[in-house]
């Protein structure tokens, strides 16, 4: 690790944790209905309420607030998927793109409702303005919320007791976008315009470059067809070119909610590693500490709404100390640079630059990649597959702990909160009583779901891998054969499972097999989890409120950290350890071998 990386890593912990909890505090005041911004957006909310016929005093049980989640977003993906199959006949189409094919339809639609924003497309070469700005952007913000919402009616669950609600679905998708998600973006995409972020409806433009481009193409006949020689080979001719078109469009806007939202969905291919949604280093810092932005202060939302801020700081802490591991890991990994090219007398001392903006280098690629897989944010500024070895393994890994490392905005924290219950039944089972936390008992029940919302992420990994590498559509799809193109396969379900969306980008995967197979392990990755996340916030909430004693264990001190680190790690080894030795463990011996 450089000075530099080491510079980097300790500016982003402390911007990040000073923001953490005025935010923290401002969520759960929107949340718990009161404070300033309810009052002066009273009026607007109400408005909302009438539209939608709402009754914002009538809260929900866990059933209810479920099939209200569900039948939300399930609504969500057909208008995505109409818009995309109806693009060419409606405005806001310059370029006229084409109504685009009905698998990748189907997998976009399900990719961004779910948050998981997979992108088996070029976004500037296949949505038109209105696709990106009423479909895709519109669910940036909707599937955002939707996981903030899941969060708080567990952490409701745990708050209070005796209690048959959770909380009202309408009312706090309607709050948390209106009042977390609207003004924050607004505030985003304005920087990010400053920063040289483009945000307009042209036509693309055609410039006159420098240099002139030179490119091998099929020669054209009298008709326009290719020629052919006598052999039937098409022939080629080398042609030179001094024009680019350069992709216009609303980015600025898209790109503000795509971070702090936890999306990743990048306007064009290139992600954030294109100067368009991505122009400076001062750009790329505010990306990535967006990213945490919300994850971070939902931990101290948490605390301040079961009464014990401690709570909250021992979650954040855990978080905290497992991101610098993985921080440090991947940015070490990728300053080492590859031995091989070392041996053929190039410079190891830069470490690899492969697949890396030189604007940004190493030390800020490397960070990013382990930010946003930690979070369920597919954004990325540099090409996952051109790593290293055991710097892909690293951003594969987050992924694998079910991304609850600070995690996507809401997902990372009721999954953080359910490996929080595993571990003080663990910790029950060691000592020989029964498990409580925050009051509540933790039984049978409690450990079915939270059995469930563990397990079934890891099934729809493994089991699509599995069927991907055996069946000849999954196998076509392999750039690099052998361990990296396993690895390719296992990144692409293990970030459509865990709705991350980033990818090794060397798998083919805009194929009608991976469109539909990866659409159906991002629709129940998510909502696999939310459902039993909701009835567990259910039956905590119905239980009474058990009185502390001596043989209670602190969940507010280190050792419960330690505890609580401990079996996120031991479960994401035991659920993946034997495919991750197929993979990148593999490519990084045979690696060393051939040096």
């Amino acid at each position: 690790m450089t000075d530099h990386a080491w510079l980097l890593l300790g500016a982003y912990l402390v911007i990040l944790l000073l923001v953490a909890k005025p935010l923290g505090i401002y969520i759960a005041n929107v949340m718990e209905g009161r404070g300033l911004a309810l009052r002066l957006g009273g009026p607007v909310e109400s408005l909302l309420y009438r539209l939608g016929d709402v009754k914002k005093d009538e809260e929900m049980g866990w059933l209810k607030y479920a099939l209200a989640i569900l039948l939300f977003n399930a609504l969500g993906a057909l208008a995505v998927y109409a818009l995309q199959r109806l693009q060419l006949w409606l405005p806001l189409n310059p370029q006229a793109m084409a109504n685009v094919s009905p698998d990748s339809s189907f997998n976009t639609a399900v990719s961004f409702v779910t948050n998981t924003n997979w992108q088996g497309y070029g976004g500037e070469s296949t949505m038109s303005y209105l696709t990106q700005m009423l479909g895709l952007a519109v669910q940036n913000f909707l599937s955002a919320a939707t996981g903030i919402v899941v969060v708080i009616a567990l952490i409701r669950g745990f708050a209070r007791h005796t209690a048959k609600t959770i909380g009202n679905a309408w009312v706090d998708l309607t709050r948390i976008t209106l009042y977390v998600l609207l003004p924050i973006s607004l505030v985003y995409a304005v920087f990010l315009v400053g920063q040289g972020v483009i945000q307009n409806f042209d036509a693309y433009k055609n410039v006159t470059t420098v240099e002139a481009t030179r490119y091998d193409a099929p020669k054209l006949d009298a008709t326009g067809q290719p020629a052919k020689d006598d052999k039937g080979n098409a022939v080629i001719e080398s042609v030179s070119t001094r024009t680019q078109t350069l992709a216009m469009g609303p980015v600025a806007s898209q790109e503000a909610i795509k971070m702090l939202g936890t999306n990743g969905g990048g306007f064009f291919n290139a992600n954030s590693s294109h100067p368009f949604e991505n122009p400076t280093p001062l750009s790329n810092f505010i990306e990535m500490l967006s990213i945490f932005l919300i994850p971070a202060a939902l931990t101290l939302s948490f605390g301040r709404m079961v009464g014990d801020m401690r709570q909250g700081w021992a979650v954040l802490a855990a978080m905290t100390l497992l991101f610098i591991v993985m921080a440090v890991a991947a940015m070490s990994f990728e300053h080492q640079g590859n031995p091989l090219l070392a041996s053929l007398g190039a410079d190891a001392s830069v470490g690899n630059m492969e697949g890396k903006e030189t604007r940004f280098g190493i030390a800020d690629s490397g960070l990013f990649a382990t930010i946003t897989t930690l979070a369920s944010c597919g954004a990325v500024n540099s090409m996952h597959d051109s790593f290293m070895p055991l710097g892909g393994f690293v951003p594969l890994w987050n992924m694998m702990l079910g991304e609850v490392v600070f995690g996507g905005v809401g997902t990372g924290l009721y999954g953080m909160l359910v490996f929080a219950v595993m571990a003080v039944f663990i910790a029950g089972l060691m000592i020989g009583r029964t498990p409580e936390y925050l009051g509540k008992k933790i039984e049978a029940y409690e450990m079915k779901m939270v059995s469930i919302a563990i397990l079934v992420t890891p099934l729809l990994v493994l089991a699509g891998t599995a069927i991907a590498v055996m069946v000849p559509a999954g196998v076509a799809g392999i750039a690099n054969p052998g361990a990296h193109g396993f690895s390719e396969i296992l990144y692409a379900f293990t970030s459509a499972a865990n709705n991350n969306g980033s990818a090794f980008a060397g798998l083919s995967a805009n194929t009608p097999f991976y469109n539909t197979l990866l659409g159906i392990a991002m629709w129940f990755g998510r909502f696999g989890v939310i459902v039993p996340v909701l009835a567990l916030a259910g039956t905590l909430a119905a239980k009474k409120r058990v009185t502390t004693s001596a043989g209670t264990m602190p969940t507010h001190g280190p050792l419960f950290v330690v505890l609580l680190i401990g079996t996120v790690v031991l479960v994401g080894a035991l659920n993946y350890v034997p495919a991750l030795a197929l993979g990148p463990v593999v490519e990084h011996l045979m690696l060393g071998l051939a040096h």
